[in-house]
C-alpha cells in the first residue's frame, strides 16, 4: 500500500541511535490516550452500558464481545503485515494515524447510540457498530504500536518510551474513569443514552485531536535493509519460532483475561455488593492516578533487576493484592481501597516492560534471520492481547449470567458470591499464571546489548 511519494532518507547509525526527545516521547504517548478513550470506555463501562441501559441480557452482551472480539483479534496479524509493506512519504505506520482518525471517533459514537429498535434490533445495531469500532481500532493501533518499535533502536530508550506511553494509557484511563459517569448524568439528566451520546461525541473531537499531535510530533527511524527479499511465509515462521515473542504473547493472552475480568465487574461490584455506585469513580481513578505515579519504574527496575525478573516480582505481588480482596465486607471501604491502590502501584509498571520486550523480540528476530516484521509482532501481540480481552470481557459476563445477575434489582448472596470472585481469587490466579510464564523469558540484558550492537553495524553498512 502506497500514500505519496516513498522517502528514500539514508538512515544511518547515528539517527537510529539518536536519543528521543521528551517532546517526541510525550507526542507518541498522547496517541495512547486517544486509544484508551475507547478501550477503556470498552473495558469499564460498555458491559454495563449494554446490560443496564441498551437493554442487552448479560448472556447475550458476553456471547457477542466474545464473537466481535475474536473476529478483530483474528484481523490483526493480516492488519500488520499490511502495514510492514506499507511505503509512503510519511513512513510506514504514522498515514495511519493520519487517515483512520476521523472513522474511529465516528465509531467510537455510533457504538453509544441506544436506537429505538426491537429487541433483535438492537442485537444486530449492536454487532454491527461495536464490530465496526473493532475493525477501526485495530486498522489504528496497529501501526501505532508499531511505531514505538521503530522510533529508536536503543533498548533502554524504547523502555522509556513505553513508560511515556503508558503514562498516556492510564491518563486515558483516569479522563474515562473521573469523567464519564458524571458527563454521562450532566447531559443525560436521569436519560442515560442520551448521557452516553454526548459524552461520546465529545470523547471522539479529543481523541481526532490527540492522534494528529502523534502522527506530527514523531518519526520513524529503524528501517529493514531494503535489500532483504522478505515474504508472509518467512514473516509468519520467523514469529513462530521465536521463544521470546511466544512468551509475551502467552502472558499478554492470560493477563488480559484476568484484567477484562476483573475490569467488567467493577461497576457491578460498587452497585450490588459495597451499594454506593458514587465510590466507582474514585476507586478507578485513584488506583490510575498511582498505576501513571510508577510508570516512573520501569526504566529503573530494567537496570537494576532485568526486565524478566522485575516482571515475576511485579506479577507475584500484583496476584496476592488482589485475592486479598476476597475478605474484604461491603463496610471495609478503606480496605477495598487499599487493596486496589496496592495492586495499581505494583502491576503499573507490567505493561511498559512488556511491550519493551515485544520490541527486543523482533530485534531478536532481525538478528537471527536478518528479516524484519515489526508491524506484524506487534499485532500479532495485539491479537493475543485482544483474544484474552475477549475472553475476559465475555467471561466476566458469563460468570454472572452463571451466579443468577439480573439487571436493576436487588442480588442474590449467589450473585454477590460470584462479583466477590471476580474481584479476587479469579484474576489473582491470571496473575500468577502470568508470572510462571515470564520465567521462561529467554533474553537477558547482555545478550539485548549484543544485539543491538550487532544490528547498528548491520543497518550503518546498508
Amino acid at each position: 500500500m502506497q500514500w505519496g511519494r516513498t522517502n528514500k532518507t539514508n538512515h544511518n547509525r547515528e539517527e537510529i541511535m539518536e536519543k528521543l526527545t521528551i517532546r517526541e516521547k510525550s507526542s507518541y504517548a498522547i496517541g495512547e490516550i486517544a486509544s484508551n478513550i475507547i478501550w477503556a470506555t470498552i473495558m469499564f463501562f460498555l458491559a454495563n452500558f449494554y446490560t443496564d441501559v441498551f437493554g442487552l441480557p448479560a448472556a447475550v452482551a458476553g456471547t457477542m464481545f466474545l464473537i466481535v472480539k475474536l473476529f478483530d483479534a483474528a484481523n490483526d496479524p493480516i492488519m500488520g503485515m499490511i502495514a510492514d509493506r506499507t511505503r509512503s512519504r510519511w513512513g510506514k505506520f504514522r498515514p495511519y494515524l493520519l487517515f483512520a482518525s476521523v472513522p474511529y471517533a465516528v465509531a467510537g459514537i455510533l457504538m453509544f447510540i441506544t436506537p429505538d429498535f426491537s429487541f433483535t434490533g438492537k442485537i444486530i445495531y449492536a454487532y454491527v457498530t461495536y464490530t465496526m469500532m473493532m475493525v477501526i481500532y485495530t486498522v489504528m493501533m496497529i501501526p501505532y504500536a508499531a511505531l514505538g518499535g521503530v522510533m529508536t533502536s536503543d533498548p533502554i530508550d524504547r523502555t522509556s518510551l513505553q513508560s511515556f506511553r503508558f503514562v498516556g494509557a492510564f491518563t486515558g484511563n483516569l479522563l474515562i474513569q473521573a469523567l464519564t459517569l458524571k458527563l454521562v448524568n450532566h447531559f443525560g439528566a436521569g436519560n442515560d443514552a442520551r448521557g452516553y451520546q454526548i459524552t461520546m461525541s465529545i470523547f471522539a473531537v479529543m481523541c481526532i485531536i490527540f492522534f494528529y499531535i502523534t502522527f506530527s510530533g514523531t518519526r520513524e527511524r529503524v528501517q529493514p535493509d531494503p535489500l532483504t527479499q522478505t515474504s508472509i511465509k518467512h514473516d509468519l515462521k520467523d514469529l513462530l519460532s521465536n521463544r521470546p515473542w511466544i512468551i509475551v504473547a502467552l502472558v499478554l493472552f492470560v493477563m488480559l483475561i484476568y484484567i477484562g475480568i476483573r475490569s467488567a465487574v467493577i461497576v457491578y461490584y460498587f452497585i450490588y455488593y459495597v451499594g454506593n455506585k458514587g465510590l466507582t469513580a474514585a476507586f478507578l481513578t485513584g488506583g490510575t492516578l498511582l498505576v501513571i505515579a510508577s510508570m516512573l519504574l520501569p526504566k529503573w527496575l530494567t537496570l537494576k533487576f532485568g526486565k524478566r525478573n522485575s516482571l515475576v516480582g511485579l506479577l507475584i505481588i500484583t496476584g496476592v493484592a488482589i485475592g486479598c480482596n476476597w475478605f474484604a465486607r461491603p463496610q471495609d471501604i478503606v480496605l477495598i481501597f487499599a487493596l486496589h491502590f496496592i495492586q495499581a502501584a505494583i502491576s503499573g509498571p507490567t505493561m511498559p516492560l512488556l511491550w519493551s520486550m515485544m520490541a527486543d523480540a523482533a530485534d531478536y528476530s532481525e538478528w537471527k534471520t536478518g528479516r524484519r516484521a515489526t508491524a506484524l509482532f506487534y499485532s500479532a501481540s495485539t491479537f493475543a492481547l485482544k483474544s484474552g480481552g475477549a475472553l475476559g470481557g465475555a467471561l466476566a459476563l458469563w460468570i454472572l449470567a452463571a451466579y443468577g445477575y439480573q439487571a436493576n434489582v436487588e442480588q442474590t448472596p449467589f450473585s454477590l458470591l460470584g462479583m466477590r470472585l471476580m474481584m479476587s481469587f479469579f484474576p489473582m490466579a491470571g496473575a500468577l499464571i502470568c508470572a510462571a510464564l515470564v520465567a521462561f523469558y529467554n533474553l537477558s540484558e547482555r545478550q539485548l546489548l549484543q544485539i543491538e550492537k550487532d544490528l547498528n553495524q548491520r543497518r550503518a553498512k546498508s
